[in-house]
């Protein structure tokens, strides 16, 4: 598998990342062992994760996805297999929340215990945060990378104009800047990336990680119904947004491309987004082997132009009149 790199970093990953948010909500931590080992086994090896993970599940305060990643990691050793992406900013069940200096500092080194990990390859800064100076937050994710315990730092959940502002900052000030950025991004939810933020991204060479690439598991085609919504752990409160007409011609285009490849709807889905000029690689989870096999095959299955052209036109953002 040709990897790719990650912004001006020397980090290679490769064009599909695990997103981890699965792990101790739809996925117990044997389930998740064997998720960590197949994803693994067949070449991927970003595996993203966060602070907050899965802190929405009753009975949650957060850092169960961290947790259970670090027990694979010392249980099996594979750590150097792993590019290793979490993050910091999100509100806590403890009620830290932010980018502060001292927020920073302290959720790095409970992510670092629950990993049972030295560095972080990729520390996201998962939310802005306007109360807090960029001077501040990039200060304290240089002393992090001072001492070794991350590799590089990354955005998600910014604005372009913000985020364009702290690349200047770090920049003026010596500071560490992002490599990369974390968007929302899929073939129904365009319009927040493409344009502005896009531009932003490709001007300072950062790379791109999306996420919700397959919009809550709309894109695989299993919800054609508000029936299929109810009877899903996830889809309901996620997913109804993306029942529209316009959801439905995407569907249907991809349900056609896919029929053309013989290959499952979700895999056209993610191979767009690999195929999408400045994207390094589109973030999904599985929970299942067979789910995970699916995903896979986005890695080697090449759409046509005229493919790319069909999902492109059936998934044009609507412009108001």
């Amino acid at each position: 598998m040709q990897l790719r790199k990650l912004g001006r970093s020397t980090l290679e990953i490769a064009p599909l990342a695990f997103g981890g948010n699965v792990f101790g909500w739809t996925l117990d931590e044997q389930a998740s062992f064997t998720m960590l080992d197949g994803l693994t086994d067949i070449g991927l090896n970003m595996v993203d994760t966060a602070d907050v993970y899965s802190a929405w599940v009753p009975g949650n305060r957060g850092g169960e996805s961290e947790t259970i990643i670090g027990n694979w990691l010392r249980q099996t050793g594979k750590r150097d297999r792993v590019v290793l992406a979490t993050k910091v900013g999100m509100p806590l069940g403890d009620g830290s929340k932010g980018l502060s200096a001292d927020n920073i500092m302290r959720a790095a080194e409970h992510s670092l215990r629950r990993l049972q990990t030295d560095y972080i390859d990729l520390y996201y800064a998962h939310l802005d945060d306007p109360d807090v100076p960029f001077e501040e937050s990039l200060e304290a994710f240089s002393r992090l990378i001072d001492a070794g315990k991350v590799r590089y730092i990354a955005s998600s959940n910014f604005e372009a104009p913000r985020l364009q502002e702290a690349l200047t900052v770090a920049r003026s000030n010596g500071l560490p800047q992002f490599v990369a950025h974390q968007p929302e991004y899929n073939l129904y939810d365009r319009s927040g990336y493409e344009g502005e933020l896009q531009r932003v991204c490709t001007d300072n060479n950062l790379g791109v990680v999306t996420y919700f690439s397959l919009a809550s598991g709309y894109l695989s085609g299993k919800y054609r119904t508000l029936e299929d919504v109810k009877n899903s752990k996830r889809g309901e409160g996620f997913v109804n947004k993306y029942m529209t007409p316009r959801g439905e011609r995407i569907i249907s285009a991809l349900t056609n491309i896919a029929g053309q490849h013989q290959v499952p709807v979700a895999s056209v889905a993610l191979a767009w987004l690999i195929q999408r000029p400045g994207i390094t690689a589109p973030i999904a989870s599985a929970t299942s082997m067979e789910q995970l096999n699916e995903l896979a095959i986005a890695l080697e299955l090449m759409l046509t132009e005229s493919d790319m052209a069909v999902l492109d036109q059936a998934s044009a953002p609507e412009t108001e009149t």
